[in-house]
């Protein structure tokens, strides 16, 4: 378990960035700033932020040349996330935070259907690993839906007062299945840029580097999208200043550190391990609910949030089963291979 505990803690991190992230948006879009403006700025403060970063720790002898191949992976990924981001802040602008993050729990699905149908994942179902897997992807899904659909009993009310705040962002308006529908489209895109993600690690493993041109690419085709949209020129403001305090946020921790985190945790364990921590966003939401926005926390919240962590344990288990298996393996190889070894050594003198 030790080689998962390092990826759990960070996606842990990189799930409450997340959770902020999307609070921040759907303030600042209700105000009036559009989401591709929104993403043209976040995208090129991180592309700004991982430039020098990502080069100095990716020396040159440890990174591999950037081939016309590599670029083109770069771009496709650069436009799978930018159209995740473009379908999830609509999503956000016409439902609510509450709701975007409920639909999440659609990724782990979406990703290991695709990771089984690519060959990222074994599924074997005489395997207690596969078996593990498969069945903490499914309890987990469960559980978000338990914490998005039951209420039950108040258990602990909210320890600040209900305010306008708490009712913009979390309020259920008018266009809740058009909301629905957007953010399963981004959860769709989502998972298809984890698995293109996964395969671009393998063929050029250096994180920081990838994050980098990926968010280079959406600041790109975010800013031909504004050109086209936007022809406003007050909409570029970042006045008042809660804009400018979202836009910096979604720059440094919503793109930069959170894929650059994700990315790592990606490559250290694949992408249906990544994705099992999306339910985790609706746990850590009502977290943030209760004690920020005075939002109380329900019997079904704390019964959801059980039923996560077991799927989280399953999940976990699996993939330390799936690195016992392989470490048993190579040894073994390397055991059977020594003999023969000797052998020819002997038969050389």
């Amino acid at each position: 378990m030790g080689k998962v505990t390092f990826p759990f803690v960070g996606m842990i991190i990189a799930e409450c960035a997340q959770v902020g992230l999307i609070i921040l948006s759907k303030q600042v879009m209700s105000q009036g700033m559009t989401s591709f403006i929104f993403i043209f700025y976040s995208n090129t403060i991180a592309a700004l932020v991982l430039l020098p970063c990502s080069f100095l720790i990716h020396t040159s002898q440890q990174r591999p040349p950037i081939m016309f191949s590599t670029l083109c992976g770069f771009f496709l990924l650069g436009l799978l996330g930018y159209l995740t981001q473009v379908f999830g802040y609509a999503g956000i602008y016409f439902s609510s935070a509450t709701l975007s993050t409920a639909m999440l729990n659609l990724i782990p699905g979406f990703t290991f259907i695709l990771a089984v149908v690519f060959r990222m994942e074994q599924l074997n179902w005489r395997s207690s690993s596969s078996l593990a897997k498969s069945l903490g992807t499914i309890v987990s899904i469960a559980g978000a839906f338990v914490v998005t659909l039951y209420k039950g009993p108040t258990l602990l009310m909210g320890l600040s007062p209900l305010n306008s705040f708490q009712q913009l962002v979390f309020s259920q308006d008018s266009n809740w299945v058009l909301g629905g529908l957007f953010l399963a489209a981004s959860c769709v895109t989502a998972s298809a840029f984890i698995i293109v993600q996964a395969s671009i690690l393998k063929k050029y493993p250096a994180e920081l580097i990838v994050v980098f041109f990926y968010c280079f690419f959406v600041a790109i085709q975010s800013a031909v999208t504004c050109l086209v949209v936007e022809r406003d020129i007050s909409a570029w403001s970042l006045e008042p200043k809660l804009r400018l305090l979202a836009v910096l946020y979604s720059g440094v921790f919503g793109s930069a550190f959170q894929v650059g985190v994700t990315s790592w945790c990606l490559h250290q364990t694949g992408p249906v391990f990544v994705s099992m921590f999306k339910p985790l966003g609706i746990v850590i939401s009502a977290v943030v609910g209760v004690i920020f926005l005075g939002d109380a926390f329900y019997f079904g919240s704390l019964v959801g949030a059980i039923v996560i962590v077991v799927g989280f344990y399953s999940v976990l288990w699996g993939k330390a089963k799936d690195i016992e298996d392989v470490g048993m393996g190579s040894s073994e190889s390397r055991r059977k291979q020594t003999p023969l070894l000797k052998e020819n050594s002997s038969e050389e003198i």
